[in-house]
């Protein structure tokens, strides 16, 4: 094993790697720090467009691990065509729900209580009073039930909703409820106050909250997408914004980011905030440790986690 590993985080910055593999590092600079040829492990650049994470993909003609730091692996997609067959795709569950689950209730709580007005209304040194919406006693939607469904439900149970429903590609029953399956989600919809999309982006999902889904949200009830811009149509969630019948709280959009005349900056009843789920002062250490545990195990020939998929593989 003293083929290269390309990480995106300094090596010594990173107590715990095991000896062995020769450590480069690429945070997706101009030049490589080696022969692409030589890397057998890649550790994609965290927060970075899609096109710069897979340039050098293409000429890694020996390697045997592709390890993302985000949950989504999409923007790594592109590249897996050109990687031989064998190669094992692991994405980051257990680094961001810490952090994507703060800013799901973060997101709720200030579209419900008005917290942008009040930031507003400071601004012009107004005392904004009224009578807000609260979380306790709603109905919230998760879907999307991975580990970061789960740990936005975790964070949901002290406020003391009245319900939360699941939803995920197969049907399931977990320790919390049941899971229902994406069939289901029709029915769903009418029921909740609170709907969070915490989804991957597959070719399932992209569009999933088009018009009619929309559509089925009812009145006065509020859209979060934690997930990919993508999962939401934002043609179809602009018109229902303008009527006021729906509010929103997006950390992803499509396109992203917004340019600046984009008319969802001005849509009615919408907070935005920059995809910010993932990076915050929880990250780095969650990364550390799970790249120590992952390079440990690749070293000692022991089963990854987290592998998505094996390229060259039967999907049948």
């Amino acid at each position: 094993m003293t083929a290269d590993v390309w990480l995106p985080i300094p090596p010594d910055e990173i107590d715990g790697l095991p000896e062995g593999p020769d450590y480069r590092f690429w945070n997706g600079g101009e030049d490589f720090p080696a022969d692409p040829a030589d890397c057998a492990f890649y550790v994609v650049p965290y927060m970075k467009p899609s096109p710069l994470c897979v340039r050098p993909m293409g000429r890694m003609s020996n390697v045997r691990v592709v390890q993302t730091l985000s949950a989504g692996i999409d923007h790594v997609e592109p590249g897996l065509g050109h990687l031989p067959a064998g190669v094992r795709l692991c994405n980051a569950r257990g680094v961001h729900e810490a952090s994507t689950g703060e800013l799901t209730l973060a997101l709720i709580l200030a579209s419900l209580r008005g917290i942008p007005d009040f930031v507003r209304a400071q601004d012009r040194g107004e005392w904004l009073g009224g009578f807000r919406p609260a979380l306790a006693d709603k109905n919230v939607l998760i879907v999307g039930y991975g580990s970061i469904g789960e740990a936005i439900e975790d964070r949901l149970v002290p406020f003391e909703v009245a319900r939360v429903a699941r939803v995920a590609r197969s049907e399931r029953t977990t320790a919390r409820g049941p899971v229902h399956p994406l069939t289901e989600l029709p029915a769903l919809l009418p029921e909740a106050d609170v709907v969070i999309l915490s989804t991957p982006l597959t070719e399932t999902t992209r569009g999933l909250a088009g018009a009619d889904f929309l559509s089925r949200m009812k009145d006065g009830a509020l859209l979060v997408n934690v997930a990919r811009g993508p999962v939401v149509d934002t043609k179809a969630l602009l018109a229902e914004l303008e009527t006021g019948r729906i509010t929103a709280a997006l950390d992803v959009t499509d396109p992203e980011p917004l340019a600046r005349e984009h008319p969802l900056w001005r849509a009615p009843g919408v907070l935005i905030s920059p995809h910010v789920g993932g990076p915050t002062s929880a990250f780095l250490p969650r990364a550390k440790r799970l790249l120590v545990d992952q390079l440990n195990r690749y070293v000692n020939r022991e089963p990854l986690r987290n592998v998505i998929l094996t390229t060259g593989a039967s999907t049948g």
